[in-house]
């Protein structure tokens, strides 16, 4: 698969996470483009921490409005009954306990759903943002990201780089498959059928629970 396609299966995937009447908040990246795959009987309220509820989808080239943008700057839209407010309350709503799905992406993740998402040392970063507030206030919370990098393990044992925050992931959502965390381990719910699970091991530096009725990722067809 290439980039295009393995974002593709990640978000088709994603997407069957959202329930009906959900409040959901995405992270910047790959997670913006999981309403592109909702089922049409699905209707969720996206939540952006910078201060809207009711976020539409982005705009078409020249039609942006520039007081419109996302957490990440990104122009979107305002869909009819949308509210917007200051970042204050928009994290009330957050630590309140209000968004029922934050989805992130992550650089690393851990057999104890620690996170790690926001800065590599040594690099600049433009800060953590909204993710440690969005990861303890979310009621569910679903990675969505690559299985490795430049060949490089991402779901580990015990993450090495600055946490995010500490077992607050549910849910791992990676072109090769869907993983939960449990407090025996990560298992392997759904696998994608181009890979094996020999494969899906090999690419995971933490040891995976076969889930005994492990089935093809769902979706993504």
């Amino acid at each position: 698969m290439d980039k295009n396609q393995i974002r593709e299966v990640i978000a088709k995937r994603a997407a069957l996470e959202l329930k009906d009447g959900d409040v959901v908040n995405l992270g910047i990246g790959l997670p913006t483009l999981i309403p592109n795959y909702l089922p049409p009987d699905v209707h969720v309220t996206l939540q952006s921490e910078n201060g809207l509820l009711g976020m539409g989808p982005a705009p078409a080239p020249g039609a942006e409005d520039l007081n419109l943008v996302n957490a990440g700057g990104g122009y979107i839209t305002a869909l009819p009954g949308a509210v917007s407010f200051d970042s204050a309350t928009s994290f009330v709503i957050i630590r309140g306990g209000h968004v029922d799905l934050t989805i992130l992406g992550a650089l690393q993740v851990d057999e104890k759903g620690d996170l790690a998402n926001w800065m590599i040392p040594g690099k600049l970063t433009p800060g953590m943002g909204g993710a440690m507030d969005l990861l303890i206030g979310a009621k569910k919370v679903v990675l969505t990201m690559e299985h490795t990098a430049k060949g490089m393990h991402k779901i580990l044992k015990k993450c090495n780089l600055p946490l995010t925050a500490a077992g607050q992931v549910n849910m791992i959502i990676t072109e090769m498959g869907v993983m939960e965390i449990t407090p025996q381990g990560i298992v392997l719910k759904e696998i994608h059928p181009e890979f094996s699970i020999e494969q899906v091991q090999a690419a995971t530096e933490a040891q995976l629970i076969i889930a005994p009725d492990v089935q093809p990722m769902r979706g993504i067809a």
